[in-house]
């Protein structure tokens, strides 16, 4: 018999769950799934366990939860456990666990620990070797990660300090009570807005967060308030709605959503509706190049779970534009883990068959560093705060990319703006909205900050 234990990590929204079980009682648990969830029945099936337990952490908002979706593609078998601490409420049949709760597979256990602080029901679980008394490990949610603590200010301003306080006993009186060999496998790693700062490895131990992380070596609350607020990365637009999505329990798919591929002629008229939402999903300089009036370019990159998660109205429907229709499947994939669904259709053909057939293309130029250097250019900057103040292009103006749309009445559409982030990918983001918006004298710069640097060309701070 061996104990199995697998991290599965989907890229993008930089989210960890956990296929864990015990080869000798053929049993196994699945914790914090996402939504396309045959990597789990597939990895159970090769491993030889039965999925009896599909477990959440807490209510998540920055991915929709697979919970539902996987214990219905395993005909209902599977208990969906959930955690109803804290006073948490659920518009969904579930099993309710609470702190000090425990699960066996086989060799190994899992005891639930109310963690609270990311939410109020947030629980951990402990990992334990049969007749050991000692935990080997912590899956510990969104409540601790690698260099970070989970950020507790996503329930609104009335509940940030209860929260930071209650975030601030779980990691004093919890984590950095744990033995230090305890390895801590989270929910997130880097490139999550769930922490301020988090680390790049996808686990720890205790002793290196002892250590290591700042956040838990603070030892006085209000210092740790001081630091919570202030490293706190912005709150992306669809953290809200998916809190109450995966409350209310996300519509079983039953898998991949559809989306059905359109000939030219049925994809024009299709966007003519002015509640499509109309996405090209290639690469910036093809984009650039010619697209669709009235698109989006969200690359097709793990990113754009991210940005189509800050920029998409998940009411609308999506129509998609590729280079290829293989392209499609993976795009829908990772638009669904932040919570889209409604599908228009596709491009069938990608944008060749657009151009073959005659319909007009709009065009965004592309501006190279080298270009940019001594133009009368204005540099538009739509990287994080912390980017731009960690420098810039001289004369740049900024504008953080989430909240660009909302900030366009102060940008003079007369300006011609060149538009920048560290690589390019929210550059061109950025430049397709505006030009959606009517701004019609706007570049995306290729390799942007990163190029600029490359260069050795000047920069302020």
């Amino acid at each position: 018999m061996t104990m199995r234990f697998e991290q599965i990590l989907a890229e993008g929204i930089a989210q960890c769950s956990y296929l864990l079980g015990d080869t000798g009682s053929g049993t196994a648990a699945v914790v914090d799934p996402r939504p396309d969830c045959d990597i789990y029945i597939e990895r159970a099936k090769a491993l030889g366990l039965t999925i009896t337990h599909v477990f959440e952490t807490h209510i998540h908002a920055d991915f929709l939860s697979g919970a539902r979706e996987l214990v219905d593609r395993l005909d209902g078998e599977p208990k969906l456990c959930v955690s109803v601490e804290g006073g948490a409420a659920y518009d969904f049949e579930h099993e309710g666990i609470r702190d000090g709760d425990k699960f066996s597979f086989g060799q190994l256990t899992l005891e639930t620990r109310h963690t609270p602080g990311h939410t109020p029901e947030h629980v951990s679980f402990l990992l334990y070797e049969k007749d050991n008394d000692d935990p080997w490990g912590v899956l510990s949610g969104d409540s601790f990660f690698v260099d970070s603590v989970g950020r507790p200010d996503l329930l609104g301003d009335d509940k940030t300090e209860e929260l930071t306080e209650a975030l601030f006993r779980t990691t004093q009186d919890f984590y950095m009570q744990l033995p230090e060999g305890v390895l801590v496998y989270p929910c997130h790693g880097a490139g999550s807005a769930c922490g301020p700062n988090i680390g790049d490895r996808m686990s720890t131990s205790i002793a290196y967060e002892k250590a290591h992380n700042q956040y838990a070596r603070i030892t006085d609350l209000e210092a740790f308030k001081e630091a919570m607020t202030k490293d706190a990365p912005p709150v992306p637009t669809h953290y809200p709605r998916l809190k109450k999505v995966n409350a209310a329990g996300p519509e079983v798919m039953h898998g991949l959503p559809r989306c059905i591929g359109k000939t030219p002629e049925e994809f024009e008229a299709l966007i003519a509706d002015k509640d499509v939402q109309l996405v090209d999903i290639r690469d910036m300089l093809a984009f650039g190049g010619g697209f669709i009036e009235g698109s989006l370019n969200i690359g097709l990159q793990p990113i754009l779970s991210v940005w189509a998660g800050w920029m998409l109205d998940p009411d609308k429907p999506i129509a998609l534009v590729s280079e290829t229709s293989a392209e499609i499947d993976e795009a829908v994939l990772r638009l669904w883990r932040v919570g889209f669904t409604k599908f228009a259709g596709y491009l069938n053909g990608g944008i060749a068959a657009w151009r073959t057939s005659g319909r007009p293309l709009a065009h965004i130029p592309q501006v190279t560093v080298q270009e940019l250097k001594g133009s009368d250019l204005t540099p538009l900057d739509v990287r994080k705060d912390e980017e731009w103040d960690g420098g810039r292009i001289p004369g740049a103006l900024h504008h953080f990319l989430g909240t660009l749309e909302d900030e366009m009445d102060e940008l003079d559409r007369s300006t011609d703006y060149a538009v920048y982030c560290q690589g390019g990918y929210r550059a061109s983001v950025a430049a397709s909205l505006l030009h959606r918006a009517g701004f019609k004298n706007v570049s995306a710069v290729p390799g942007s900050f990163g190029a600029w640097s490359a260069q050795d060309y000047p920069v302020e701070s």
